[in-house]
């Protein structure tokens, strides 16, 4: 029986196998745990949560809360473990993590479609595949993949700068430029030395984020958290990322004291990250940290940084807006080593390989959602972005084209959620043949 091959039983693997069952598509599901556990998991249950047990924010402002509605509609196995297993959590969508991944192994297993092989996979399988190994990825299939793809490829490691909102920052206090008279496609954040001065020993008092064992990490030299640069000295900084030299504020016909650079992230300019600050402090000491840089008093953080262990591929490079690798039909790429984070965004990006790799099986052109709804938005992203330095990327409304007219910000997102939902509704009733398990929105009158 010819099958499919999906690589990796998280939730980017549970997902995409569940859509190719689906559709009547028979799957072989490659799992190495237990023969072969890694540092991270506990058992052998497809989808198990090894950090946070929330699935992000809920309701029409939030952009998690969007991606939720669509896999909702998708008819997604993540969505309906996570309904069951629910536990309260204010706003956020959190699970009970046992009852969660033993719901989502239950379901799998007891689908007569599907072979589940228990055993490392050191090489791409021949045949339609979809690859979503994680963030932990095996060596042997890494270097498989590079061998494919080049080792500029694949990155064996998150060293993430914060990214911001461009509506929220304060422009009256940045200017473009570039180094010593280039193009100005930098926003600036000029400092004054007491403004330095205080930012600097925040950096140092700031709590940091511990790691398990297994996401430690020797820093390169090209990615050293900020952090860990201001305790190499008060000026290590400042011959660093927050190097003023060769930028002259037109506002003073001067070189600032410190500057701080912010680099378009997107191709519309929605969303800007701050260059050289990987950092692996905690949320909330970056967010108050950020809003003493001048400029970002009022900065929307729209994905922290991050520092850890991690497995994933240049998706701009690689990867189609279909998931499908560029040049290498029939071959998917889902969840952490497509370029997303998060437990919801890979689920999503699971559904959407699994549909794509079904409809190879079928003969049936690929899909994707359209750019108002918030998977669309991430897997253009994924296929668009600027492929030097590239980090993954979660949901965020930095990546949703912004509607039109004036209305508050509370306004506006549930404005965009609405409207995705809608879009992303029609593009699952238009599919066809049509996915089972699915739902679809009417239109208001």
């Amino acid at each position: 029986m010819e099958r499919v091959n999906v690589v990796g039983g998280g939730l980017a693997g549970s997902e995409a196998a569940w859509t190719l069952l689906r559709m009547g598509i028979p799957v072989r599901l490659f799992e190495m745990r237990p023969k072969r556990m890694t540092p991270a998991h506990s058992t052998d249950r497809f989808a198990e949560i090894v950090c946070s047990n929330s699935l992000g924010g809920e309701g029409e402002t939030q952009a998690k809360g969007l991606l939720q509605a669509e896999m909702r509609l998708a008819g997604s196995l993540v969505m309906e473990a996570a309904e069951r297993a629910r536990v309260p959590a204010g706003g956020a969508l959190a699970v009970d993590r046992e009852e969660f991944s033993q719901h989502i192994t239950e379901r799998l297993t007891g689908h007569p479609l599907l072979e589940v092989v228990r055993e490392e996979v050191e090489e791409i399988p021949p045949g339609i595949t979809v690859l979503a190994t994680g963030p932990l990825t095996s060596e042997a299939l890494a270097e498989a993949l590079k061998r494919r793809f080049g080792d500029h490829f694949l990155a064996y490691y998150d060293a993430a700068s914060p990214i911001v909102l461009y509506e929220s920052l304060d422009l009256t206090k940045c200017f473009r430029a570039g180094r010593y008279g280039q193009s100005a496609d930098y926003l600036n954040c000029p400092m004054t030395e007491e403004e330095y001065r205080r930012f600097h020993q925040a950096l140092l008092e700031a709590e940091r984020h511990t790691p398990h064992d297994w996401e430690k990490l020797e820093f390169f030299e090209a990615c050293v958290p900020v952090e860990e640069l201001a305790r190499r000295g008060y000026q290590t900084l400042l011959f660093g990322p927050m190097k003023p030299v060769g930028l002259k504020d037109p506002r003073t016909g001067k070189e600032p004291f410190a500057v701080v650079q912010l680099r378009q992230e997107d191709k519309a300019g929605r969303m800007w990250s701050l260059v050289g600050f990987q950092t692996g402090l905690k949320w909330p000491e970056q967010k108050r940290l950020l809003r003493m840089i001048p400029g970002l008093e009022n900065a929307e953080i729209v994905r922290y940084g991050v520092m850890h262990r991690n497995t994933y591929l240049n998706a701009p490079r690689l990867l189609a807006e279909t998931l499908e690798f560029k040049g290498a039909e029939g071959l998917y790429a889902a969840g952490v080593l497509a370029g997303v984070e998060g437990y919801l965004e890979s689920a999503a990006t699971g559904f959407l390989a699994g549909l794509n790799a079904a409809r190879r099986f079928l003969g049936l052109p690929p899909a994707a959602p359209p750019e108002e709804s918030m998977l669309g938005a991430l897997v253009r992203f994924l296929a668009t972005a600027h492929p030097e330095g590239f980090q993954p990327m979660n949901a965020n409304w930095g990546l949703v084209p912004p509607v039109e007219g004036r209305m508050g910000k509370k306004e506006k997102r549930e404005a965009m959620y609405r409207r995705g939902l809608l879009a992303f509704s029609g593009w699952l009733s238009a599919l066809r043949p049509s996915l089972p398990g699915t739902r679809t929105l009417q239109p208001a009158p």
